[in-house]
């Protein structure tokens, strides 16, 4: 049991340490972040597929979860593929960078 309160702590902590490292990693991926908001535009779905994109979850089950056509997601890979947006394969797409979860929500892009 208390493995698990130092893990649940440690995650606190991480997330506490990217609430204060926001304004940095945005300034240190200004480009990236600008390509990104071009590839997504103002597409809810393409959004919440790219906000899931965490190396942990396949094409398919990014595109069951949020709801993305599956032709539109591969586009999607592809075209992230293509702005030096993601890290290892595509088959379990992870953004090369950190965004916060309202990225898209305008404001903070």
């Amino acid at each position: 049991m208390a493995s698990d309160e130092q893990t649940e702590l440690l995650r606190e902590m991480r997330d506490l340490l990217l609430i204060m490292a926001e304004p940095a990693l945005a300034e240190r991926d200004k480009r990236l972040r600008a390509a990104l908001t071009e590839v997504v535009g103002k597409n809810r779905s393409k959004a919440r597929a790219v906000l899931a994109m965490d190396g942990s979850r396949s094409q398919s089950a990014i595109h069951k979860e949020g709801g993305i056509d599956q032709g539109n997601l591969s586009r999607l890979v592809k075209a992230l593929r293509n702005k030096s947006l993601l890290v290892g394969n595509d088959k379990n797409p992870k953004l090369a960078i950190t965004v916060p979860s309202n990225f898209f929500e305008g404001g903070e892009n």
